[in-house]
């Protein structure tokens, strides 16, 4: 089924394309690919080159519109064919929902402040939600959120703890989550922040992002007024406009490298000489990639149909936990074959097939454990069948 930008998103993922396989995917190999994500200085050098090639947040138009959904997942999904392709080209979490968070709810100046920068890809975010759970925080449950915010004058006040903030590390924008006596509230503030203490970034199975994953501490952080985003108590509903496309979005991104993977694989078999014959023509190699094939295909359907819900102005909640369920473990399926296939060489750092294999099977966790949208949507099968 067409939509209405589709001539525009496929022209600008053409470009998008040809950008990342041929300037980024080189820089795969850099030592400055490091345990916690790329260097500050790879990232610039990146974005300096995708400015150059007129690539930078090209899922957001020059006159800040966006793409539709469709057409955003056309893009995401090229800029994904390498894990360093959403930092290079500004697709990647947690920018990119941030990006649109702020395009929906934040006033003029603030876009000017902090939306603005960070379109140009001058500035990256982190979205401080997640609380450490064995403290009592908000895991995958925010309404046992502890982080709060007390109302001083003109002036908030915030404390509490933050655990798993993506990009924290060198981030210039962060949005926080804390409660306060109207319910939960968004913030925006400008990092670094000396009340804003990275105790440390963790270490943890994936590495494609910057900065990492950092447990936070919140002392005493005094904002103005004019840092609320929206209004009082509405911050689950703003985490609401934010949560579902970017969920989705992560599951364009990492599409796009599981595509990437499974043509390394492909390429490999179609080589490489096993008792007699090339390991294509083993069935047990050649149906792995057949299947491959076949999930990579049903998580590009899906994904497209929860776009469409989602462009058609639908919440998409339930939409987005069934695609990102769905694509989550399909990908992690493909990630598995193909380091099936390669054998000896799909476990080493030669290509990126072992990152994949890491990276996405974190994503079966991320915005939401596999089984945390299974339950949501049971919960929605009973509300249907039971009686009013």
């Amino acid at each position: 089924m067409s939509y209405p930008d589709e001539g525009l998103a496929q022209e600008i993922g053409t470009r998008v394309e040809d950008f990342v396989r041929s300037t980024i995917a080189p820089y795969e190999q850099d030592p400055r690919m490091q345990d916690h994500g790329p260097t500050e200085d790879l990232v610039l050098e990146m974005r300096e080159k995708a400015r150059a090639a007129g690539v930078m947040t090209p899922h957001i138009l020059d006159n800040g519109a966006h793409l539709t959904q469709r057409g955003t997942a056309h893009v995401l999904r090229k800029s994904g064919l390498s894990p360093l392709g959403p930092v290079a080209c500004n697709t990647a979490a947690p920018d990119e929902g941030n990006m649109f968070l702020l395009g929906k709810k934040a006033n003029d100046e603030q876009k000017e402040h902090f939306l603005k920068p960070m379109i140009a890809g001058e500035a990256r975010s982190a979205f401080f939600m997640t609380e450490p759970a064995m403290e009592g925080g908000a895991g995958s449950d925010p309404s046992m959120m502890k982080t709060t915010a007390v109302q001083d004058g003109n002036h908030w006040v915030i404390n509490g703890r933050k655990t798993y903030i993506t990009g924290a590390d060198g981030a210039k924008v962060g949005i926080i989550m804390a409660k306060a006596e109207e319910g939960a509230s968004m913030f925006l503030v400008d990092l670094p922040n000396p009340a804003i203490r990275i105790d440390r970034v963790l270490d943890t199975i994936d590495s494609s992002m910057p900065g990492g994953h950092s447990e936070i501490t919140i002392d005493n952080l005094r904002v103005p007024a004019s840092a609320m985003l929206g209004n009082p108590g509405e911050g689950f509903r703003y985490a609401q406009v934010r949560l579902a496309p970017a969920r989705l979005s992560h599951c364009m991104r990492w599409h796009g490298v599981a595509t990437r993977a499974q043509e390394i694989a492909t390429a490999y078999a179609c080589r490489r000489e096993a008792f007699g014959k090339l390991l294509i023509d083993h069935e047990g190699v050649g149906f792995m990639l057949a299947e491959n094939k076949i999930d990579l295909q049903q998580s590009a359907l899906m994904i497209d149909w929860c776009a469409d819900a989602l462009d058609r102005g639908e919440t998409g909640n339930v939409e987005s936990s069934m695609a990102k369920v769905s694509v989550s473990e399909a990908l992690f399926r493909v990630a598995d074959r193909c380091v099936q296939v390669m054998g000896g060489m799909g476990v080493t750092r030669d290509t990126i097939v072992e990152q994949l294999f890491r990276e996405v099977r974190a994503f079966r966790i991320y915005d939401g454990p596999t089984e945390v949208h299974k339950w949501s949507l049971a919960k929605k099968i009973k509300r249907e069948q039971l009686p009013k």
